[in-house]
């Protein structure tokens, strides 16, 4: 089953209908209420994520239903260019991304690198997370992928103070503690973000 796609964007159109669209998945998938809040807390994560990107985005959601498994999906055009960001960018009084802190701020940071030209920067950025096989997520030959549970198993790779830090970080996100996985990946034109969860 698949749910109605909504038109929304980062200045708040189309939000309001995301939601409602999370409410009658958890309905006709008869899910619990405890199932059904958690469905409408990863739609809220992944809208503010959205209304935080830099400069005016516009996408598309939609809720993928199999049973009791549940993809939330994102999608975006590539739009931005590098130049474009660092025009953004150089508004702020560092140059940098102030809002790429905490897990959801690294996700939208890597979902705004994205709708840029691959550079180098991008396959660094939070390397643990990307995977030599982008088909994973697309399903056809794409051109990257970043994937939170890959992201989650490369942090025994990293220093006791930065693991630490980066484990508090996934430990208070809303999506870390009640996603199965995260994906985001680019499939043609497109960046795609995808929130993985299912109920036992």
């Amino acid at each position: 089953m698949k749910s109605d796609v909504i038109s929304v964007s980062s200045k708040g159109t189309g939000i309001n209908e995301a939601f409602d669209q999370a409410e009658a998945v958890a309905a006709f998938s008869k899910l619990t209420k405890k199932e059904a809040l958690q469905i409408r807390l990863l739609t809220e994560e992944m809208m503010g994520m959205l209304q935080g990107m830099t400069g005016e985005t516009e996408a598309e959601f939609w809720i993928e239903a199999d049973g009791k498994n549940f993809r939330l999906n994102l999608t975006t055009n590539t739009v931005m260019s590098s130049e474009k960001r660092r025009a953004l960018l150089s508004n702020t009084s560092s140059g940098k991304n102030v809002h790429a802190k905490g897990f959801m701020g690294k996700l939208r940071d890597i979902v705004e690198r994205m709708l840029e030209p691959y550079d180098n920067s991008m396959s660094s950025a939070y390397a643990g997370g990307w995977s030599s096989d982008p088909s994973v997520m697309t399903g056809t030959a794409g051109t990257a992928m970043w994937s939170y549970n890959t992201y989650r198993d490369s942090l025994n790779d990293i220093s006791a103070d930065n693991k630490k830090e980066a484990w508090d970080e996934l430990e208070k996100s809303i999506v870390g503690s009640l996603s199965d996985d995260v994906q985001i990946g680019i499939k043609g034109d497109k960046v795609q973000m995808i929130i993985f969860k299912s109920f036992k």
